[in-house]
């Protein structure tokens, strides 16, 4: 699925909804990541600061910034109640590193560290974020974007990292809401905030001058929530999906769908006049578009606009598979309130519905609930391999593979552009194609994060 979807279809296909050592040092001690409590403020001044947990104590955390084929070089320092570990969300990583803990690494525990330390292929936007007990973690606020820089910039004015969030605040002492694993949450869409915003505030403004050119990186990082967006005094152009870029710039004349965990990347000139706002608006749940964030336009950069942008620097690795001889798996994804499923495995024995959410486990990946003791599938390294997913569900979901990109496959055979993470509609069904080359054990998963929690997650074993 590209980026553009129409309100009326997207609306229409949710209406039936209701331990490993650390690595050996390279170079001296790595520059500190530390995740600890602090607090922030969130909800509108009139109420208290939030107590949430950051990195570096920043909501979100440090954009961590870094060039083409160097090298991310972090310790991970846990002063947290709990364990913890960090996810390199979209960056094709050494496995070691990927950060998924009961699976890659063991978490850290309270009070210690863990040396993360990996080479960035691919330009582009991405972010990092807490992979253990996710749902909790990323929702109290441990984030952050990740961006590689291309060897030639684009020609434009500023670069704009923009992480999209929600947050459910208790509005009598502007705390998180708990349990953060709400059965309902758990069961139904997942966690959805009643405070919104971006760069962990709700009216974030960034000056604007006419004629101006911006990127605009654009980051989903909420639990469950789908942003439905759009420009307003704003000409775009989309560069790249999920930090890969596209073959040629793509006009925005739609309204942009960013599932939990995807990314756009945008150029945007300002075509508002001066003393005017520009803007990128989000449908709001009452159908309403609302500014996500605002660009009030003072002063002019230009007397005219520039032409279309030119295309980003394409990424390695980035050929489309040939699927024709293509191994072909396919899964169904189950569960969940209003579903069908009767029963699955878990912890290696059959169990009814019932007995499964008493255990607070809602959903399925083909009749497995979890991740199990043998992979969903076992691939040769260089293999290809098409995945054909079926949402028996009543809710979307935001299918995220670790370690590798892939493509949709169409219809009609076609590809579409890599992404790491796709959405997944009730009742239609997807495909999906990648080359299996890097070697390891790879999460696949829902990034609504609750669902994840409760069922949705598998992995693949490439050799």
């Amino acid at each position: 699925m590209g980026p553009h979807l129409t309100r009326r279809a997207f609306c229409g296909a949710l209406a039936g909804a209701a331990g490993l050592a650390s690595l050996p040092v390279r170079a001296g001690s790595p520059a500190p990541l530390t995740a600890r409590v602090t607090s922030a403020q969130i909800a509108p001044s009139k109420y208290p600061a939030t107590e949430v947990w950051a990195y570096d104590g920043q909501l979100p955390g440090p954009v961590l910034r870094v060039p083409q084929g160097g090298r991310v070089s972090r310790r991970l320092v846990n002063e947290l109640p709990v364990p913890t570990s960090v996810h390199w969300h979209g960056i094709r990583i050494d496995n070691a590193m990927d950060g998924v803990a009961g699976l890659t690494q063991d978490a850290v525990p309270p009070g210690e560290t863990f040396d993360y330390d990996f080479v960035v292929p691919d330009a582009g936007t991405y972010w990092y974020h807490a992979h253990t007990n996710s749902f909790e973690q990323v929702a109290r606020g441990l984030a952050g974007a990740l961006i590689v820089e291309e060897a030639e910039a684009p020609d434009i004015d500023r670069d704009e990292v923009l992480l999209l969030d929600d947050w459910l605040i208790d509005p009598a002492d502007g705390q998180f809401m708990l349990p953060f694993g709400h059965m309902m949450s758990l069961s139904h869409g997942g966690r959805l905030g009643n405070v919104i915003g971006s760069n962990g505030t709700i009216d974030l403004s960034r000056p604007a001058r006419s004629n101006e050119r911006l990127r605009l990186r654009l980051i989903n990082g909420s639990n469950a929530r789908i942003f439905v967006l759009k420009l307003d005094g704003l000409t775009g152009w989309t560069v790249a999906l999920d930090g890969m870029p596209l073959p040629a710039p793509e006009a925005v004349t739609a309204e942009l769908v960013l599932a939990p965990a995807q990314r756009i990347d945008l150029i945007v000139d300002v075509t508002a006049s001066p003393s005017e706002t520009a803007g990128l608006l989000r449908l709001d749940d009452n159908n309403l578009w609302r500014a996500q964030v605002r660009f009030p336009v003072q002063g002019a950069a230009a007397s005219a606009r520039r032409e279309a942008p030119k295309a980003l620097p394409p990424n390695p690795r980035m050929e489309p598979p040939g699927v024709k001889d293509a191994r072909r798996l396919e899964m169904a994804m189950q569960g969940g309130a209003m579903g069908r499923m009767a029963s699955a495995r878990f912890n290696g024995t059959p169990h009814g519905f019932r007995d499964l959410a008493q255990r607070g486990q809602f959903w399925a990946l083909d009749g497995q609930v979890g991740l199990g003791d043998a992979p969903f599938a076992t691939l040769d390294r260089g293999e290809t391999v098409t995945l054909r997913l079926t949402n028996e569900t009543a809710f979307p979901h935001a299918m995220h593979l670790h370690g590798m990109h892939f493509r949709q496959v169409s219809g009609d055979g076609s590809l579409g552009p890599l992404r790491d993470t796709i959405l997944s509609l009730p009742g239609e069904p997807l495909e999906i194609a990648f080359t299996a080359d890097n070697p390891g054990k790879w999460l696949f998963h829902c990034h609504m994060l609750g669902h994840a929690a409760s069922g949705m997650t598998t992995w693949i074993e490439v050799a």
